[in-house]
């Protein structure tokens, strides 16, 4: 089974797929040429599923950090003889820059090797291991590296010293000196074309360099946010961009599939998929980090991707594939032992079959986001819209299984219908772009039914908190959604209780924020870091400025050594737990950071409105 803690891991993106690398140098995981493809190296999920790993022979003292501005990784081993400086990144197309990040990358896994000083040895271990796991391939020499067959795929390692073979395995130990480099790389092809092209040690180094200024040139178009944390919303902005699919504008929820959300556990999903219900919190955070054209395009996406003719009888899909696919069904791999025994291991996400109602309030809302005042919407899109809002109109009153996807029966969750409250309200507000004058008043009516149930039902006098479900007792972090989508002013005495009643009662030992109390799986979870976000955020909106950094600085610390944010944290050891790393979690930090700042007196040029409202009520 494979023990590497989550956290230990680091990034590297082409905008179209993804790999982790551990702190001594292994790639234990790595998709191409799309982030949903089956994984090539997937050690991260069993010892025996692949890896290629680079580092010195024997101990040394490593440190590591990206290449400032970008997601190049660069690791630095320091032995007693020597120090050797690795380079990491996936490449991205020649010449790219800006926005253009993705359109052209090649599918190319680069790693080059610097001896800085004195003399090394370094060991590199080489064991592709295509359909996660799956196949061994037949290695083969060829001129300038190695050849994989097996499978639908043929793999090209580009190196320029020789590898022992051992089965479907490569070896070498390379002694190095001051002053030598080496560069490799790997591509993938189709098993039916020829082989893709060897790159020799310079052009390694020249991608290399190419791959920095593209990164490079893209943060510097993204700097528009200035305040505190200034630094961790830039480099959460870089993450978001990473997990974006350059072709379709898509952002994955993470790259990876099935780390669990509790050591050992069975709640193992696949989350490299697009979300609806991430849409707006995702452009709000986009907005905040600059990335207005990325904004635009994942809008683009959704509502390509999303439209239905829902008058039909059929719900808005919850999610979707990175190219729009609809069709995600679940299937496990029980040859994976899991990580650390987290069992099973699935590909594809049967939550796509879910009724979830909030996802009428997330797609409204996004359109209210992006488009801009008097905008003329092209038919099929005005349609589409027009007919989200006529759904969620008629489909609030209904049962469903609610944002965190529960399995178990449908309920009367609480976030679902504020969320649906969010679609008519938001849909209020964009009626002229949706020629939508006949259905104002039923719009209007609905949209007051939804407050009056929500204010009747969803407030618990006893616990002095609005609670996860219609009726209950249960409390439920969702709740804090309530001032920042602008259903209530953040002064009304319910939102402040409820906040407080959240921060006392689901804050774990660490002051980290669980989603709810009690499961229908009877299993413990860590505590969620974007819910953490969330505390900070709504304690921020309600004055509350000294407790949100407080709040806020304890999820931060649970970025990783390269600022990389987890979905979870196990509540005993604070190691990092669910799929990795969280776009969530990083949307969840810049949305915090931008509410504490326009919170703060001392920052007025700064200040802006906590969430774009619709007209409200």
């Amino acid at each position: 089974m494979s023990t590497r803690p989550i956290g230990d891991h680091a990034l590297l993106s082409d905008c179209r797929s993804a790999a982790l690398v551990t702190s001594d140098g292994s790639v234990d995981w790595l998709c191409l040429p799309r982030f949903d493809s089956p994984a090539i190296f997937a050690r991260l999920l069993d010892e025996d599923a692949g890896h290629w790993s680079i580092r010195p022979l024997g101990a040394a003292d490593i440190s590591r950090r990206y290449v400032e501005d970008t997601l190049v990784l660069e690791t630095t081993f320091r032995t007693p003889e020597g120090t050797t400086v690795l380079r990491d990144a996936l490449a991205l197309g020649r010449h790219e820059r800006g926005h253009a990040l993705g359109t052209g990358s090649p599918g190319a896994l680069l790693r080059h090797i610097t001896c800085a000083e004195g003399r090394v040895t370094i060991e590199i271990a080489y064991a592709p291991r295509p359909e996660f796991g799956l196949v061994h391939p037949l290695l083969s020499p060829v001129r300038g590296g190695l050849a994989a067959h097996g499978g639908a795929h043929v793999l090209l390692l580009s190196s320029p010293v020789d590898l022992r073979l051992s089965g479907s395995s490569a070896h070498a130990r390379i002694p190095l000196t001051a002053g030598d480099r080496l560069g490799f790389s790997l591509r993938v092809g189709p098993a039916w074309e020829e082989e893709p092209v060897r790159w020799r040690s310079g052009r390694v180094r020249r991608r290399l360099s190419d791959t920095v200024n593209g990164w490079r040139s893209w943060s510097k178009l993204h700097r528009g946010y200035i305040g505190p944390w200034q630094d961790e919303v830039g480099h959460s902005g870089r993450v978001l961009r990473a997990l974006t699919y350059a072709p379709s504008g898509a952002i994955v929820a993470a790259v990876t599939t099935s780390l669990p959300e509790r050591e050992g556990g069975v709640r193992n999903w696949d989350y490299r998929y697009t979300w609806v219900r991430d849409a707006s919190f995702t452009l709000q955070a986009l907005a905040t980090a600059a990335c207005e054209k990325e904004k635009d395009r994942f809008f683009g996406f959704l509502a390509r991707t999303a439209a239905t003719p829902l008058d039909r009888g059929a719900d808005l899909q919850i999610m979707y594939g990175i190219g729009g696919e609809r069709d995600l069904s679940e299937r496990l791999l029980p040859h994976l032992t899991g990580w650390r025994d987290s069992s099973p291991v699935r590909i594809g996400n049967d939550a796509w079959r879910q009724r979830q109602l909030d996802v009428y309030g997330e797609l409204l809302d996004a359109a209210h986001q992006t488009l801009p005042p008097g905008a003329h919407l092209d038919p099929a899109t005005r349609r589409f819209l027009l007919q989200a809002a006529r759904t969620a109109a008629q489909r609030w009153p209904q049962p469903d299984q609610g944002i965190w996807e529960r399995r178990g029966p449908s309920r009367h969750f609480l976030h679902s219908k504020l969320m649906c409250w969010v679609a008519l309200d938001r849909a209020i507000a964009l009626a002229p772009a949706l020629q939508a004058d006949e259905d104002l008043p039923q719009w209007q009516h609905e949209r007051d039914e939804i407050r009056r149930a929500i204010e009747r039902r969803g407030w618990n006098p006893g616990l002095g908190s609005f609670t996860q479900a219609f009726d209950t007792d249960d409390l439920d972090a969702s709740a804090l959604m309530l001032p920042i989508v602008g259903f209530l002013p953040p002064h009304d005495p319910r939102v402040q209780s409820t906040v407080m009643a959240v921060a006392t009662h689901l804050s774990d030992h660490n002051g980290l924020v669980r989603r709810y109390l009690g499961d229908e799986l009877e299993e413990g979870e860590g505590a969620f870091l974007l819910c953490t976000f969330w505390l900070a955020h709504a304690l921020a909106l309600t004055g509350h400025t000294t407790r949100a950094r407080h709040v806020f600085r304890t999820a931060l610390a649970h970025a990783n050594d390269v600022g990389l944010l987890a979905e979870e944290t196990d509540p005993v050891t604070g190691e990092a737990l669910g799929n990795f790393p969280q776009a969530f979690s990083h949307i969840g930090l810049i949305n915090a950071a931008r509410a504490i700042r326009d919170a703060e007196p001392a920052a007025p040029l700064h200040r802006r409105s906590p969430r774009r409202t619709g007209t409200g009520s």
